[in-house]
């Protein structure tokens, strides 16, 4: 989770609202500074305009609504047939900055896909969103 933050924050330790704007833009959200906004206001515990790391792991801990894990589960599932392939992971990080490999990407669908059919379906993913996180 610290290296999905660090690539999401423009400066060390915080996230601001341009930070999270840009990041879902570049994911083809519309409505990208509404989004943003509402989620500095949720997250911003000690009120001061960003979200920190502190912060940013209590929403993974505390889990999200299960509206907002259908739609993440959307944005990777690019071609919209229910299931998310290796090559839609990375195609997500990469548009998001990342540079990970197929190969690591196949990796992660691997730790997730309980089934073993090569994919993360919905309950996949949701079980992933919604399990406890370990201490980072």
């Amino acid at each position: 989770m610290k290296k999905v933050f660090n690539m999401i924050a423009s400066q060390p330790g915080r996230i601001s609202k341009k930070d999270l704007q840009v990041n879902l833009e570049k994911l083809g959200k519309a409505d990208a500074d509404r989004e943003a906004q509402r989620m500095i206001c949720v997250t911003d515990h000690n009120k001061d305009g960003y979200m920190d790391l502190g912060e940013f792991m209590e929403v993974h801990r505390n889990g999200v609504q299960v509206g907002d894990i259908r739609r993440a589960f959307f944005v990777f599932d690019r071609d919209g047939d229910g299931k998310i392939s290796a090559e839609e992971v990375m195609a997500v990080l990469h548009k998001l900055g990342d540079s990970c490999s197929l190969e690591d990407c196949r990796r992660m669908v691997r730790e997730i896909d309980t089934n073993g059919d090569g994919f993360v379906d919905m309950d996949e993913f949701m079980s992933m969103m919604t399990r406890p996180r370990r201490k980072p």
